[in-house]
């Protein structure tokens, strides 16, 4: 199942619990973060759409049905809290579907797309040591016309990612200039280019119809193990 396929019915039914589902939605961090946030909003819904039926209610709808009149303001307040509910979940689904399906207008350039989904990754990806195997990479570069020759270093965890609209390698490794967050992303780029935020720096290097991205904490340089997983490279033609 594609991640399309995947957001497609896990918006339509965020509790589909089918054997196909739960392989994709275990399929990758991205997948279990839209899974878990969806069915919160469920549930929030759930709870928002429980409104307690008055007491009185039968009675009201027989005075109506034989021209009288219930009471007028505890009509208003019923039908304003009604009114406010529905206003409030279509809220929380309106902020839901943007944050979920449409591109984040203000992130401008791979590097800075790069710092937010680390950002955004962080908890799910702490403390996570699969202890990938040379293989097990390049099985996940395989889609990008490439492979390692050898591993620069320990790899905790590896897999495809959803990055600005596009399908990337999402990697994460230990080097001898420390711990480090790589990406190879089907974007071509002229030349490198350096970047950075509060907490992390990074560094975009040109590949043979893609682009690799490799960020680290602030102050570490990158740009040698960078070069190095380039240097590991080999292309299919």
């Amino acid at each position: 199942m594609d991640d399309l396929e995947f957001r497609r019915r896990i918006l339509s039914d965020p509790n589909d619990n089918s054997p196909d589902m739960a392989t994709a939605r275990n399929s990758s961090v991205n997948n279990r973060k839209l899974s878990d946030e969806l069915q919160q909003l469920d549930a929030q819904i759930d709870n928002i759409l429980k409104v307690d039926v008055p007491d009185d209610l039968a009675d009201r709808i027989l005075f109506h049905q034989s021209g009288q009149s219930p009471d007028k303001p505890n009509k208003a307040r019923f039908h304003l809290a009604i009114a406010a509910s529905v206003a409030f979940v279509f809220g929380l689904l309106l902020g839901q579907y943007n944050l979920q399906i449409l591109p984040p207008a203000e992130i401008t350039g791979i590097g800075q797309i790069a710092l937010q989904h680390i950002h955004s990754e962080a908890p799910f990806i702490e403390g996570v040591d699969e202890s990938v195997s040379l293989r097990q990479v390049n099985a996940k570069l395989q889609p990008f016309g490439t492979n390692l020759t050898e591993l620069p270093g320990h790899v905790y965890y590896v897999n495809h990612c959803g990055f600005g609209g596009q399908n990337a390698l999402h990697m994460v490794m230990e080097t001898e200039q420390g711990k480090v967050t790589v990406f190879v992303v089907p974007e071509t780029t002229t030349t490198s280019l350096n970047f950075n935020d509060s907490q992390m720096e990074g560094v975009v290097v040109p590949l043979q119809h893609t682009s690799l991205i490799v960020v680290g904490e602030k102050g570490q340089d990158v740009t040698p193990i960078a070069n190095t997983i380039k240097s590991e490279m080999r292309w299919k033609i």
